[in-house]
């Protein structure tokens, strides 16, 4: 796992300044601790900061053919690259060393852009070709591992795994993008392809950028989708029994390692599920860890605890304070852009103490996305359901009159919240779903806008991104379109970005194997009513690991990585917010109503409307913007 940068002249051979490529090189030190290195020849120049994981004598980037014409810098891992290697040296390719980053090279030479489709993994890797005069810039298909890029008005293009090293080039325009800021104040992230600044972009995940020196500028193209085919009918015991195997497969093609490896242990189905199979695939005790809340309203540990006592694991837990607050700057300066998950404060409590263990930690993320485990699918398809049965020329104007009109109830259960259902019920399933999923509806962001700002907007809404999703979506299934909803935006903008960013800020490596291709493929064929089924997420998933987890672990509540944010705001933060959310850094962007962004934080302070999410929404991008202005 490591940290790439790399600036190609689009217009021919100028010489690459190696002072800002080793600035641009050293903002992600934290990404690779172990070494660095930076190559430049006419027309282009990489950087890598390497954390060693896989060939820790001979792996360091960039790395080269045996004549030097194709040069790559790589950030991930390709678990079948001892396969490959075989592949590629009967094919006559010569190996100096034992990397999955030699690989890449020789993939490339003998495959060109379709290398890609070989690689199974997680990974962005940059590749230049001084025979094809050709920069070829991939990230994997699932989008575990990050890659931005920039061009540059005066004809460069430059890369990196994290924005701040673009940031730190001086021509990149840094101008705010409107449309990301709708996005961010709807999602919570700023969905991909786009950044905070006009200026720059993110590779999407399974897609490449081809650049050819001298041609126009290149536009990213797709090598991979979700597939969503179905399988062939199959038997409920069959298709357990296949998935409890394919789910082993992929754990053990992820144990690759030069280095110390473990496992993080919420007590959850998922991240419990790759512990037990990674118990069963090795004889030495899997190293797991977890965080224990000092709150029992939010503490799992327990249930941690009964799967690590079940396989004998060496069990580390770290005990985090839900007045755990002090993050709040560390968290802007590690995403770089406004980011509002606030679960990312535990997750880098987690990561922390993992990295005291092992160098590489094997997680559960994916498994919610990939069979259905959230609440608000449950929740999309009754929506849906009652939708099928209700004309729209009735349902709409109905269901809209009541959604305006019905009081809003933040504080109750989500079942006595009619206004929401309300409002979902007069849209179609694409909106509905987005309307649920929002961190401020449409009504709410009109209101926290100022009328300029709108203006400007002309008429683009953050419903948007998932209207494009959902138009080239390769299913119509109704369940099986919110889930590629998910896998386009939440799961790789706000998951994998959470994951990436907190871990390489410990020099942590982080691997996912309920997102291995192979497995998301197969998954994705499996019928919608065996991913939930009468109300149960995760169903067949849940059956298929009865054998091999507690059944409290299996079907108890999900709980997540919850942070106390309502009780922050009227307590320990009650100043930060009125001077974050009142004071003069939003209030002199021009973008917002002031008079609302008061109400939001009397009504809350004060106990009538819990705004917990729009005010930490409102306090991560006013922490952005002091960090954009100190730059």
């Amino acid at each position: 796992m490591c940290g790439l940068v790399g600036i190609m002249d689009m217009r021919g051979q100028r010489t690459i300044d190696r002072e800002v490529l080793h600035r641009m090189n050293e903002t992600q030190h934290h990404r690779g601790p172990d070494e660095a290195s930076i190559y430049t020849e006419p027309g282009v120049g990489f950087g890598h900061r390497r954390l060693s994981v896989i060939d820790i004598a001979s792996g360091l980037q960039p790395m080269g053919n045996e004549d030097g014409s194709v040069m790559v810098c790589y950030n991930g891992e390709i678990y079948n690259y001892r396969e490959l290697t075989v592949e590629l040296l009967a094919l006559g390719h010569q190996f100096r060393t034992r990397s999955d980053t030699e690989v890449i090279v020789h993939a490339w030479e003998e495959w060109g852009a379709a290398c890609v489709q070989r690689f199974r993994g997680m990974f962005a890797f940059g590749l230049w070709d001084r025979k094809q005069q050709t920069l070829f810039l991939a990230r994997d298909r699932m989008g575990v591992k990050p890659l931005y890029y920039a061009m540059l008005p005066d004809g460069f293009l430059a890369f990196g795994s994290e924005l701040k090293a673009l940031r730190s080039l001086p021509g990149l325009p840094r101008a705010i993008d409107p449309q990301a800021v709708e996005d961010y104040f709807a999602y919570g992230y700023v969905p991909e392809p786009r950044t905070i600044y006009r200026g720059a972009l993110k590779l999407a995940p399974g897609f490449t950028l081809t650049q050819v020196v001298g041609a126009a500028p290149a536009e990213p193209r797709r090598y991979w989708d979700v597939p969503f085919k179905p399988h062939a009918p199959m038997s409920q015991q069959v298709a357990a029994e296949e998935l409890v195997a394919r789910l082993r497969d992929a754990v053990k093609v992820s144990l690759v390692a030069d280095v110390p490896l473990g496992a993080f242990l919420s007590g959850g189905v998922d991240s419990s599920a790759v512990v037990a199979m990674m118990a069963g695939l090795g004889g030495a005790p899997v190293n797991t860890c977890s965080i224990a809340f000092k709150d029992p309203a939010f503490d799992e540990s327990r249930y941690a605890a009964q799967v690590a006592a079940q396989y004998r694991t060496r069990h580390h837990s770290g005990s985090v304070d839900t007045d755990d607050y002090g993050l709040l700057d560390t968290l802007a300066g590690l995403y770089d852009e406004p980011y509002a998950d606030s679960s990312a404060i535990p997750t880098y409590r987690v990561c922390q103490l993992a990295r005291q263990r092992v160098t590489v930690a094997l997680s559960g993320d994916g498994g919610d996305e990939n069979l259905a485990g959230y609440r608000r699918y449950r929740y999309a398809m009754a929506e849906h359901s009652v939708r099928g049965r209700i004309p729209s020329s009735l349902r709409q104007p109905l269901f809209g009159a009541l959604g305006r009109y019905y009081p809003k109830a933040d504080w109750a259960p989500r079942m006595f919240r009619a206004k929401t259902t309300f409002e979902a019920l007069a849209r179609d399933l694409v909106e509905g779903y987005f309307h649920g999923v929002t961190i401020m509806s449409d009504a709410m962001r009109a209101q926290l806008f100022s009328p300029s700002f709108r203006a400007g907007l002309q008429g683009y809404r953050a419903l948007d991104v998932m209207r494009g999703h959902a138009t080239g979506a390769p299913t119509d299934d109704p369940l099986s379109l919110i889930q590629y909803l998910d896998m386009k935006t939440y799961l790789p903008g706000d998951i994998l970005t959470k994951v990436d960013r907190a871990s390489m800020a410990h020099a942590l490596e982080v691997r996912v194997p309920l997102l291995d291709h192979e497995l998301v493929e197969w998954i994705s064929g499996l019928p919608a009513g065996m991913k939930l089924q009468g109300g149960e997420g995760k169903y067949i998933f849940k059956k298929s690991l009865e054998a091999h987890l507690p059944h409290d672990i299996l079907y108890r509540k999900k709980m997540g990585f919850a942070v106390p944010l309502a009780g922050w705001f009227r307590g320990p933060l009650r100043e930060r917010v009125r001077e974050a959310l009142l004071g003069p850094l939003l209030a002199d962007t021009g973008m917002f109503n002031t008079g609302y962004l008061r109400e939001l934080v009397e009504q809350h302070q004060c106990g009538r409307r819990d705004y917990s999410a729009p005010i930490w929404t409102l306090l991560m991008f006013e922490a952005f913007l002091r960090k954009e202005a100190a730059a």
